[in-house]
């Protein structure tokens, strides 16, 4: 067939050919290349154009087509379109015509509101975009100072007179400017309070109590539990013998700092696990079955009974208290309890043989002699070594300091465990002798710790407190700090520490106040680091010394033994200046002579500071820039509970109907608005308006909650119980005229509200309907009949009572005077139109 076609198809090309050969002489057509070109991109643009025309077409006739669109039928739908205004001009009426003046007058006064609300909601918006941009642009500018002057290795402090600021000041007026809104967040006033009166005691001399203590009343009172282990990791570590003589460097290589600092970071770890350990025994009492004599033998033995499984393959020497002796011997060295881990081997001794005598001697002296370890460690490699059980092996490489390499993650399973193994396993006897291959020293492990295992193996980007903790622990505070201070949020805490450690002597300051932030002498040894205290101060002062150069200040007194690169003065009289020149705070610096030739003292001559009206003022600025919840908190830290309570309001309503996810707006302003709910319930210095309208929006937001998890029972429950909408037809004029006394926080949610009430009826609805009746079915069905129904157990009434109150919420949605947005109102007639 298809060989036929062609041979059609030849054959009438032939007879075309034939036509034209002829004797006459067809005229030719002579062109240019130019113009047989352009001819060309003519004809392939109309073609072009119409290809596409048609393409467009079909695809919209592809997507909307299915819907039930009608492309022609669209296209003179808006062709008719007209494109004049919203709103025509107004008739003028006659002045005998009351009815037209009154219509004009009302058509006047609503579109004078339309005009008035749409030009205040324009300007709002574009002075809220405004501030949120300079809030912006503040915090990247804060965030580029502060890295800038803490990671530019090249950098340096520079303390010299800035000729150019003092010219462009020389016109202004050396009066005190006021201050602007300060920088510093709750917990930066806290630190600075204790900073505050920690100087006065230094100034008025005498005794001095110890930083560290006032630090630690900051850390119970921030309500963080990370930051109180921070501290309490600091008072562990910090507990060491004087070295107030001598020099900082050798003194962090001396044996007797060594060993205080293993027995202080041993210790602090095992009060932690013994504090775990009584943790989970509370939380599992049942499994656990405490009971017996008081002690730690009882908590390690219901302990055991938690973690350990019924069946142990591979744990030796039977039973001691009923369960396995090694991990009993084991949890008891781990809690620090070294009186019950020797009573455990000494009832074991039978079957432990002479390890007995080894734990006696370990826990009388800490340590093993030579001898003994020699004999341990000979024992460990002979026959321990290849021991089946897990707990066996640590507790030999505890007491003998044996196999340093071996992690144990069998049972040293946290970071806490295995940093405690290696503290234990850290020789304390000054007559053993290093480099053997088994034995490990403190320096060793901080440079394994530091350098070879490094941020990437202890995930220090995630878990920056864990990382911390090892370095503290292990006595390189220096890198410690030089770690927390590169995150924004611990800067605050890594400062104090600094200072904390700094007045204890502890921490090993660079030669050069210009050296980079974390640096190495080449004269010291290979594991120890210096940290530029003056550069981490100024890191934190930088953010706020604009604004609160009195706490600035208290700061800066610390450094007042250092000296200035820069002459022969030290770092705090160079940092006053600078700070007088960047504030322009003369008068309230420095002081000032007043009329009768007496000078006014400074606050460089007597450190004061007025936390409560700055906290006012950053909340109020924080608030006009668009930071509500940090205003919330800042109202609330300065006793202004009205406002606090207004603004969170505000915020709860905005997020009213979100769904609550971990981290997320809502969560936090959820959180916080029931922090401060619980504390404000007692108070009488709240209006009721207000205090009304915040309990209220509290559970509405329960509401919401157990609307998003789908529990809709106690979802409706709770918004009838609150009865701000009609629930049956015949309260429903009532609400509506009720409604409007509301603030305008509930008001705004109403349409949110609509719809999840309505949504909790359907799926209600949905849930006791017969699920072998369909939906043409319950239509058919009457009211009456469901309602006598005896077999439905009650079914039926519940559906119409469901259905009545869905046709309570659509009447109530058409009597407000409000205009619901958007499509709510279809929603609910949808919605409501489904369970009928």
């Amino acid at each position: 067939m298809a060989s036929e076609g062609f041979s059609d198809l030849l054959q009438k090309a032939e007879e075309l050919c034939s036509t034209f050969d002829t004797d006459v002489e067809l005229p030719r057509v002579e062109r240019s290349l130019q113009q047989i070109l352009d001819a060309g991109q003519k004809l392939w643009s109309k073609s072009r154009h119409a290809a596409s025309e048609d393409a467009v077409n079909v695809k919209a006739a592809t997507l909307l087509g299915p819907k039930g669109y009608g492309i022609p039928q669209i296209s003179q739908k808006l062709e008719k379109l007209s494109s004049m205004k919203t709103y025509d001009a107004l008739e003028p009426a006659k002045d005998t015509d009351v009815r037209a003046f009154l219509k004009n007058e009302r058509d006047n006064a609503l579109l004078a509101a339309i005009e008035a609300s749409k030009k205040k909601t324009f300007t709002e918006a574009n002075e809220r975009h405004w501030e949120s941009m300079r809030d912006e642009w503040e915090r990247e500018k804060q965030r580029l100072l502060n890295t800038l002057l803490g990671s530019q290795q090249g950098a340096s402090l520079d303390f010299s007179l800035d000729y150019s600021s003092i010219v462009r000041g020389q016109g202004d007026s050396f009066m005190s400017r006021g201050t602007a809104r300060s920088a510093m967040d709750a917990t930066e006033l806290a630190y600075a309070q204790q900073i505050y009166i920690y100087n006065e005691d230094v100034i008025a001399g005498g005794t001095v109590p110890p930083l560290l203590l006032k630090m630690l009343d900051v850390a119970k009172n921030l309500n963080d539990e990370h930051v109180k282990e921070l501290w309490n990791m600091v008072e562990a570590v910090s507990s060491t013998p004087s070295l107030a003589t001598g020099s900082i460097a050798a003194s962090k290589e001396s044996p007797e700092l060594h060993k205080s600092l293993v027995a202080n970071s041993k210790q602090y770890l095992e009060k932690s696990y013994l504090h775990h350990i009584r943790q989970t025994i509370n939380q599992n009492l049942q499994s656990a079955m405490l009971g017996g004599v008081p002690g730690t033998v009882q908590l390690v033995k219901s302990y055991l009974n938690i973690v350990l499984s019924q069946q142990n393959p591979g744990l030796e020497d039977g039973l001691v208290h009923e369960q396995p002796v090694w991990p009993m011997i084991y949890f008891c060295l781990r809690c620090g309890d070294l009186r019950a881990a020797v009573s455990l081997a000494e009832q074991a001794a039978p079957s432990i043989g002479e390890f007995s005598a080894y734990m006696k001697e370990y826990a009388t002296h800490k340590s093993l002699t030579l001898s003994s370890a020699a004999k341990i460690k000979l024992q460990y490699r002979r026959q321990i070594r290849n021991s089946t059980d897990p707990f066996k092996r640590l507790v030999f490489c505890v007491i003998g300091c044996c196999d340093i390499v071996d992690a144990h993650s069998g049972v040293a399973e946290k970071i806490e465990d295995f940093l405690w193994l290696r503290l234990a396993q850290i020789e304390s006897n000054s007559e053993h002798q290093p480099g053997d291959g088994d034995s490990l020293t403190l320096p060793q492990l901080q440079t394994q710790l530091l350098e070879e295992f490094g941020e990437k193996h202890f995930q220090a980007s995630q878990r920056p407190y864990l990382y911390f903790q090892v370095l503290l622990l292990t006595g390189q505070f220096e890198a410690a700090l030089e770690f927390l201070g590169r995150y924004d949020r611990f800067l605050c805490h890594a400062v104090h520490i600094a200072l904390v450690l700094y007045e204890l002597n502890l921490l090993l300051l660079p030669a050069d106040a210009q050296s980079h932030l974390i640096s190495k002498d080449p004269a010291d040894s290979q594991q120890l680091r210096r940290l530029n205290l003056a550069r981490l101060v100024m890191m934190y002062t930088r953010k706020f010394e604009a604004t609160d150069p009195r706490e600035a200040l208290q700061y800066f007194y610390f450094l007042r033994n250092i000296k200035s690169p820069v002459g022969d003065s030290n770092l705090f009289a160079s940092s006053v200046s600078e700070l007088v020149l960047e504030t322009r705070e003369f008068d309230m610096l420095l002081g000032k002579i007043d009329r009768n030739g007496k000078k006014k003292a400074g606050a460089i001559d007597k450190f004061q500071a007025d936390t409560k009206s700055v906290i006012e003022k950053v909340a109020s600025d924080t608030e006009r820039r668009g930071m509500f919840e940090e205003s919330v908190k800042l109202y609330d830290l300065a006793e202004s509970r009205e406002k606090a309570v207004r603004l969170l309001s505000q915020l709860v309503s905005r997020h009213l109907s979100e769904p609550s996810v971990e981290g997320s707006a809502r969560n936090r302003i959820s959180t916080l608005a029931f922090d401060v709910a619980k504390r404000y319930k007692s108070r009488t210095d709240l209006s009721k308006q207000s205090s009304g309208t915040f309990y209220l929006l509290l559970d509405l937001m329960q509401f919401f909650e157990h609307y998003h998890k789908q529990d809709y029972d106690h979802a409706l429950d709770i918004i009838t119980q609150l009865k701000i909408i009609p629930m049956s037809l015949e309260t429903v004029e009532q609400k509506v005229n009720s409604f409007k006394y509301y603030e305008e926080e509930i008001r705004q949610a109403l349409p949110d509200i609509l719809l999840a009430t309505m949504d909790t009826l359907h799926n209600i609805y949905k849930k006791v309907r017969p699920a072998h009746v369909g939906g043409s079915s319950i239509s058919q069905l009457s009211r009456s009949s469901l309602s006598i129904s005896v077999e439905d157990g009650g079914r039926g009434t519940k559906l119409c009572s469901l259905r009545d109150n869905a046709r309570s919420l659509i009447t109530f949605a058409g009597m407000m005077p409000y205009r619901l947005p958007g499509d709510t109102s279809a929603r609910l007639v949808q919605m409501e139109v489904l369970m009928n």
